[in-house]
């Protein structure tokens, strides 16, 4: 779809930017190939592309002389380029009369989802007497921004992982029952036959983690590394995918369960503490967006992490809070995140993200995992949140 040059403009005036500047080489920036149209082309772009959008005016191209139609599909006059001589030169005139331009840039690399231009490149255009600033605000409303249909893939996609769940966790509770062996990688094997079953695709097989291994965040089983699941043992399920059609977005969720009836004291406060902490996230989040307050990532972390710190947890919370959703699973808008990163974009309308706190020890852990969607006046959880550890047997 092409991009909506005056809403770009209003966005930039507002912000007091002279322009967006987009640049690929190579197919290096995504998130630019996206906006310019090109995600999916079959249009060679070998060479480098410059495509200026300015706060008022005209939007205007920098081409390769060889591939000059590569970016016919967008609104503004061309010019372009062959030796490196004339680069220099096109590029002067292109960003001519601008002071401040947004570029797929974060400073210190903090957000690395977004930081997709090249130090030389940058080096290039602050040379022509040019303020580099984050373009990710511009990012998430004209990239990552979900629209209705979107929201509705996201929603279809959400209730389908949680059948699948479901599925797995009464997989494991018949066969312990039965006195059945089985093991993580034979439960994820499952889960991945009933992902093409609901229509579902994704980049990665689930995560099943039983034991000590959940206790790793990235822990995923293979057919060579994994173990077994037992009576009394802790399992954690970490599944996302997303309809397999164009546009559709991506649902993430993860869940707990406890093959046996009598769940141990240490996982019901762990759990007890990573669920206090998701709530004071969500909660933050809605009444923000209820009361048209700006909100940034960060703040959103911060919420959340004081609850475990003040349960005295606060060494086995390793990672961020939440990610963006998009059409990746991580997506190109804000990350809750004051740990990683110091993440200071804004949560925007039309923007999903998960919100997943966990700890980890030597010999489990535990993590709780929604979506939210931030609407124009309402923030939404989009669908079920898990209360307790489910007793599987």
């Amino acid at each position: 779809m092409p991009i909506d040059v005056p809403a770009v403009q209003h966005a930039l005036q507002a912000d007091g930017l002279d322009g967006w500047l987009l640049y690929d080489f190579h197919g290096s920036n995504p998130i630019a190939r996206r906006v310019a149209g090109l995600a999916g082309s079959a249009k060679l772009t070998t060479r480098r592309w410059y495509y200026l959008i300015p706060a008022q005016g005209d939007p205007r191209a920098l081409v390769h002389a060889i591939e000059r139609h590569s970016l016919d599909q967008l609104p503004g006059r061309r010019s372009w380029y062959a030796g490196r001589r004339e680069l220099d030169e096109g590029l002067r005139t292109l960003v001519e009369g601008c002071r401040r331009l947004a570029m797929e840039y974060s400073p210190n690399c903090a957000i690395p989802y977004l930081s997709r231009v090249d130090a030389g490149t940058a080096e290039a255009i602050r040379r022509l007497g040019v303020e580099i600033v984050s373009s990710g605000d511009l990012v998430q409303r004209f990239e990552a921004a979900w629209d209705s249909d979107a929201l509705a893939t996201h929603r279809e996609a959400s209730e389908r992982l949680h059948r699948i769940k479901d599925r797995a966790f009464d997989a494991i509770t018949e066969r312990c029952r039965a006195g059945q062996p089985t093991t993580e990688f034979e439960i994820q094997q499952l889960m991945t036959g009933w992902f093409v079953a609901e229509g579902l695709v994704s980049d990665s097989a689930p995560v099943v983690a039983a034991r000590e291994s959940s206790g790793n965040p990235h822990y995923l089983p293979t057919a060579t590394e994994h173990q077994p699941i037992c009576e009394n043992d802790i399992v954690l399920l970490d599944l996302w995918g997303k309809l397999n059609g164009p546009g559709a977005v991506y649902a993430d969720i993860t869940w707990v369960g406890f093959v046996g009836r009598d769940v141990p004291a240490e996982y019901m406060k762990a759990f007890a503490a990573v669920r206090a902490a998701r709530d004071a996230a969500i909660t933050l989040v809605e009444r923000a967006v209820a009361a048209s307050q700006e909100l940034r990532g960060w703040q959103v972390d911060r919420a959340a992490r004081t609850v475990i710190e003040q349960a005295g947890l606060g060494q086995h919370f390793v990672h961020r809070t939440g990610h963006s959703l998009g059409t990746e699973v991580h997506g190109n808008g804000v990350h809750m995140d004051d740990y990683e990163t110091h993440d200071d974009r804004r949560l925007l309308p039309g923007t999903g993200f998960t919100v997943e706190p966990g700890v980890y020890f030597e010999h489990f852990g535990v993590r709780t995992e929604i979506n939210m969607y931030v609407g124009d006046r309402a923030a939404l959880v989009t669908g079920p949140m898990q209360t307790e550890i489910v007793r599987l047997g």
